[in-house]
């Protein structure tokens, strides 16, 4: 399994809006994308950071929302709400413990 996470500085007061967006319109797109396996949102309220995380079956899987721009699409929806750089990673899960 891999995951793609991003590193986001959002205007505090807007956290819970970026977090409603990711909820309500990135999850529901990611649901029609082949490979995909599920979502997180974190946040640090205080520093006015959110890392919103997804998890797909495969390299290949997450590698193909980029390569059909639908994770660019995603992206742009939230181009109002952060204030500094964005930054992109990607990992392979080695270990899952879903307890």
């Amino acid at each position: 399994m891999h995951a793609r996470m991003l590193r986001m500085q959002v205007k505090p007061e807007r956290i819970d809006e970026a977090a409603r967006l990711f909820s309500e319109d990135v999850v529901p797109g990611c649901r029609s994308q082949l490979g995909y396996r599920g979502a997180y949102f974190l946040v640090d309220r205080k520093m006015g950071e959110c890392v919103p995380i997804t998890l797909w079956d495969s390299e290949e899987a997450m590698l193909a929302t980029e390569e059909n721009r639908f994770f660019q699409t995603q992206l742009t929806k939230f181009l109002g709400l952060f204030h500094h750089s964005l930054y992109r990673e990607a990992y392979e899960i080695a270990v899952a413990d879903r307890g």
